[in-house]
């Protein structure tokens, strides 16, 4: 039977289009599921501000009547603009190990893309660097986290076969927490009085909340110059402010104000949730909330989702120094195990920073470019 894509309409189409994933990767012990609840948010156009400059269709794909792959083509036309280019973006996708199934999927998007003026294809990207990117091409055995995409191993030769080419790399590390190294303990308070900067140290998470638009300027700031992004706008901002805010844990969050009260750099993180994810299939109700709850108040790994420092002040130890008041907590909490958010493998700034903890970079992710003909 041929494969047979429906575009995604209907609000009952989007609980479809995000549920296929969760068949796909039932009771696989490494996928962390999303909560259905922010993709539904994610997917539809009348609550992600990301439309204000972008325009999607999401397709299912279906053989002798069931779903056997979806994908999602997305224009970001502010990056199109910002980087000069015009390419349109593949993402959500997921397929059987069938290379008819990937093949129709790729070709309806890229004929999508074509008709909108688009001279070439590259993902997985979402509309913003807030979502999942990347495809999984090494660490299948490894636990994802909730900001990576996990991907079983033939996603990598379906694509490869279909002539896409490596755009960029990101790497992710996992390393043990044991005591902080001493050389942090002696140069910490040095950074502080030498760049006239502090630490925010909160108790609760409310306290964090008049930092929340600062720390997303800055990210705007931080990450101009990396791989497809485009600035956030304000609405952008306080709609991710809205949805990651009430996860907090303010222990575990760490930022570095200038004299002015300026957020010059920061470090935020969170008890990983992926298990808890797991046992609830993505949802809070009805005791969906019960696993996440006690997932953040008791946890022996910790994810590092979001880092950012002003460009005025990097290489000058302002990461060190929110890792430092991170690692601090984690170690008492009781953490035996951080694992990284995905990194650009040339962010040597970025990078930098684990040579000082024993760990390891166990996980590799890949955006795909292809040209079109």
């Amino acid at each position: 039977m041929e494969v047979e894509l429906k575009k995604v309409k209907t609000s009952r189409e989007i609980a479809a289009f995000i549920d296929f994933q969760f068949r796909l990767y039932k009771n696989n012990p490494c996928w962390c599921p999303p909560l259905r609840m922010d993709e539904r948010k994610t997917l539809r156009r009348d609550k992600n501000p990301a439309f204000a400059h972008c325009e999607a269709e999401y397709w299912i794909a279906y053989r002798s009547g069931k779903p056997v792959g979806r994908i999602a083509g997305l224009i970001n036309h502010k990056a199109n603009e910002r980087w000069n280019r015009k390419l349109v973006r593949f993402g959500w996708i997921d397929f059987i190990d069938d290379q008819e199934v990937s093949n129709a999927m790729i070709n309806i998007v890229s004929e999508w893309g074509r008709s909108k003026g688009m001279s070439g294809i590259h993902g997985p990207l979402g509309f913003s660097d807030m979502d999942n990117e990347g495809m999984l091409i090494e660490g299948f055995d490894q636990l994802a986290i909730m900001t990576s995409i996990y991907n079983y191993p033939y996603y990598k030769t379906h694509i490869e076969q279909m002539g896409f080419v490596k755009a960029v790399d990101w790497v992710q590390y996992e390393f043990d927490i044991v005591p902080t190294p001493e050389k942090f303990t002696r140069m910490m308070p040095l950074v502080e009085k030498r760049y006239n900067v502090s630490v925010v140290r909160a108790k609760k998470a409310k306290e964090l909340r008049p930092y929340a638009l600062k720390m997303f300027r800055l990210l705007n700031l931080a990450f101009r110059d990396l791989y497809g992004f485009v600035a956030l706008t304000e609405e952008q901002m306080e709609a991710y402010t809205k949805q990651y805010f009430g996860f907090i844990r303010p222990e575990f969050v760490s930022i570095v104000v200038d004299k002015e009260d300026d957020v010059v750099g920061f470090g935020i993180s969170l008890p990983n949730l992926t298990y808890a994810l797991q046992k609830s299939s993505g949802r809070l109700f009805p005791f969906g909330w019960y696993h996440l709850m006690k997932a953040m108040k008791k946890n022996k790994i910790i994810d590092m989702y979001l880092l950012g420092v002003h460009p005025d002040y990097q290489k000058k130890g302002i990461a060190g120094l929110f890792y430092y008041e991170m690692h601090q907590a984690y170690v008492k909490n009781g953490i035996q195990k951080a694992i990284s958010s995905p990194q650009l493998e040339d962010n040597t700034t970025a990078l930098s920073i684990w040579k000082s903890f024993p760990g390891k970079k166990n996980v590799r992710r890949r955006v795909w470019l292809k040209h079109f003909d």
